[in-house]
């Protein structure tokens, strides 16, 4: 009899992930399936999604729209809802049309969102995400946008907050913005599929019950090191949505989806980019 296949697995070292999946990953659920855990940076994620290179996948909505005939999304792990969408920041206002601005890659969901709110857009410069604050400050670039746990700490640097892009979506959409959420190959089989949706699951019910047990494992990953920061940012980015992504926040993807490939953003929009039940 042969070995059952091992899974790889990517996810970010943001609190939100960490949080949802400490418990799979230290072994602290049973699991029937065996991983390789991968954690990086999102745009890095992204980047190798274009190449389908990992079977599970923690991925920006802002690269989804061009991986829809090799990925699905998982109804378990997203991060979306109202007042968490990317900050745009600087020193003072800025120009859009001219200002120098870093983003934190260019498929995520950050980038996808700036580009609908500015079309005339000027130069943007990649950084990882915990780069992009300094080189505001430094002067290097005339905004920022920013994600993550950057949102709430760019005021102790003397920045400020120039647009609220989740906001402005949330106002002109009547929709709670997608931000990111877990993915998994299509071609997997239904019940792998299935066993990891509800593993991760469990490991999101086990962290709500026992974070004492996972806090090391974030904080080892955290950009952040204060325990306030980091319990707000899982406050603001684990919700209902997280649990179950349920038909409101399906919808939600829907119209992501559907308005970058209107505007151009996406090459093709195909509607059952979803696995599971809501």
């Amino acid at each position: 009899m042969s070995a059952p296949k091992t899974l790889t697995f990517g996810f970010s070292p943001c609190p939100n992930d960490t949080f949802i999946l400490g418990a799979l990953v230290q072994g602290l659920i049973p699991s029937p399936l065996t991983f390789n855990f991968y954690i990086e940076d999102v745009e890095t994620l992204n980047l190798r999604a274009l190449s389908h290179a990992l079977d599970v996948s923690k991925l920006s909505f802002g690269v989804f729209g061009y991986l829809l005939d090799h990925y699905q999304l998982l109804p378990v792990g997203a991060a979306l809802g109202f007042g968490c969408g990317p900050l745009l920041v600087g020193k003072g206002p800025v120009d859009l049309s001219s200002a120098r601005v870093a983003i934190p890659g260019r498929y995520t969901t950050a980038y996808l969102l700036l580009r609908c709110y500015a079309p005339e857009l000027g130069s943007v410069l990649v950084r990882r995400y915990d780069e992009i604050i300094p080189a505001v400050v430094a002067g290097e670039v005339d905004a920022g946008l920013i994600i993550h746990e950057g949102r709430f700490v760019y005021a102790k640097y003397g920045l400020q907050k120039l647009a609220d892009l989740g906001a402005w979506w949330e106002e002109h959409m009547k929709a709670p913005i997608p931000l990111g959420g877990l993915f998994i190959k299509r071609s997997l089989p239904p019940d792998e599929k299935q066993k990891v949706a509800e593993l991760i699951f469990s490991s999101l019910v086990y962290a709500q019950k026992h974070r004492e047990k996972i806090w090391p494992f974030i904080r080892d990953q955290a950009q952040e090191l204060e325990d306030q920061v980091i319990s707000k940012h899982i406050a603001t980015y684990v919700n209902e949505f997280s649990l179950n992504l349920g038909p409101k926040g399906l919808e939600a993807v829907h119209v992501l989806l559907k308005e970058a490939w209107r505007r151009g953003i996406f090459p093709s929009y195909r509607d059952d980019f979803f696995w599971g039940a809501t």
